[in-house]
């Protein structure tokens, strides 16, 4: 234990209806930004708390982690030009109006995508931003601010597109920029804003945002930024069957190959999607050390695929979990996620080999080394006191008699509290200092006349 958290205020969480860690069946105790002491269930903890929490309600997991995300997309979702329709044809019609996004609308719309996962138990927020249309320079800058305001831990990626359409690439050259344009501000934004240090609040990663939307010069070059830095790399991959045949004949390489061959095979590097792997691209990734999110709500949604989650696991690459972006999930639910994970992956592998349990993992430690943090994702003494407490009080609940599996199984999508780096966020299930009807009545009305039909 630190000095700063030996003098902290020391919080005692009693007597958890149920708790996602060993030997912690009488609560936890939280002093500063960390967890100090697990306390054994009917002991009281080794030393003077300075207030209590009764948890007796609640069930009590590590705060969920977010490894994927489009925060700017809760503002076009279920949009009728873009609603059953597969990924690059979902992309293709999406980029017509993008391209209309104003500042004040994405602030608004970071605020809701984080406020949605709050709410669902998620203490860390992972997002992929890749527009920058011609006003939106200072996205990354938004979205620091909106985060430090909510309090949530943010993991925040800048991404980027600089192949467009006339080069070959798939998105409108509206919407991209030029390669040192990109790296420029890459260098901008990890200089202003990425912490490197165990309990960070705000980390940055550089993120192209996939094959058929960068040069290969971006790619590598993001690389050896990142090194840099120490910080981290991320970019969509093998997510549907249209990108292999994109990566063959852009490129004359399966995306794996193309992934090597850009010095991005390396443990610093997660994947969104992580679909269509062949066996010995699998080895490969897990050899590396290559970290997949795993997106099933989004790959359903759009029938993507089965992300390959235990086989990928098995071979060595971290698994974790994200909604992706609000307008192919429609969603920015994590615990929702968690539940949709469990089911997908029990209809490839079977109800034996995947349970609520590998789920929720996914969700905790595995998107946290996602993204190479060891200080979040469990409960234990020494990691920040990132919490999420649900209760069981609805009638979906009623009868479930194992608390920890009814999360999953009875569909919880709204924590009660939840606490980030020993703060509460949530009271009550209720977002501190966000009013979240005016939140919801900007949020509409900008997004129907930005982004209307008619």
């Amino acid at each position: 234990m630190s000095d700063a958290d030996a003098r902290a205020r020391r919080l005692w969480i009693r007597d958890p209806l149920a708790i996602l860690a060993d030997g912690a069946g009488g609560g936890i105790v939280v002093a500063g930004s960390r967890i100090v002491e697990r306390v054994a269930a009917g002991a009281r903890p080794a030393s003077p708390v300075d207030e209590t929490f009764d948890a007796s309600r609640h069930v009590v997991i590590p705060g969920l982690v977010n490894t994927h995300h489009h925060a700017f997309q809760t503002l076009t979702r279920a949009h009728p030009i873009a609603i059953n329709k597969p990924l690059f044809p979902w992309l293709k019609a999406l980029y017509t109006i993008w391209s209309r996004i104003t500042p004040e609308a994405f602030r608004l719309a970071t605020r809701v995508a984080y406020t949605e996962l709050l709410l669902s138990g998620c203490t860390t927020a992972g997002d992929h931003h890749y527009l920058f249309p011609k006003g939106l320079e200072q996205s990354v800058d938004i979205q620091v601010e909106e985060a430090k305001s909510l309090g949530i831990r943010a993991a925040i990626t800048r991404g980027s597109m600089s192949l467009s359409n006339r080069d070959g690439g798939l998105p409108p050259e509206t919407l991209t920029q030029d390669d040192d344009t990109i790296l420029s501000d890459c260098e901008r934004v990890l200089n202003l804003f990425h912490d490197p240090a165990p309990g960070a609040m705000v980390q940055i990663g550089l993120a192209p945002c996939s094959p058929f939307a960068v040069t290969k010069r971006l790619m590598r070059e993001s690389a050896a930024l990142a090194a840099r830095h120490g910080s981290r790399l991320h970019t969509h991959l093998g997510e549907t069957l249209d990108e292999d045949q994109f990566c063959l004949s852009m490129f004359g390489c399966r995306p794996v190959d193309y992934l090597e061959e850009v010095g991005w095979m390396s443990d610093r590097v997660w994947l969104a999607h992580g679909i269509h792997f062949n066996d010995a691209e699998v080895a490969r990734l897990g050899k590396a050390g290559v970290g997949v999110c795993h997106c099933p709500t989004s790959n359903m949604t759009l029938a993507s695929g089965h992300c390959r989650t235990c086989e990928l696991e098995a071979a060595g690459s971290p698994v974790g979990l994200g909604v992706d972006g609000s307008a192919s999930n429609d969603s920015s639910n994590l615990m929702e996620g968690v539940r949709h994970a469990l089911m997908l992956n029990r209809l490839t592998y079977g109800a034996e080999t995947v349970t609520h349990l590998d789920a929720l993992r996914w969700a905790t430690e595995g998107s946290a080394a996602c993204l190479g943090r060891s200080d979040i994702g469990r409960i234990e003494p020494g990691r920040e006191a990132d919490l999420a407490l649900f209760t069981l009080d609805e009638l979906r609940f009623s009868g479930a008699h194992d608390p920890l599996a009814a999360l999953v199984l009875c569909g919880a999508t709204r924590a009660d509290r939840v606490m980030v780096a020993g703060h509460w966020r949530v009271i009550d299930g209720q977002p501190l200092g966000i009013d979240t009807g005016r939140l919801r009545e900007d949020h509409s009305r900008l997004a129907t006349e930005l982004f209307g039909v008619g």
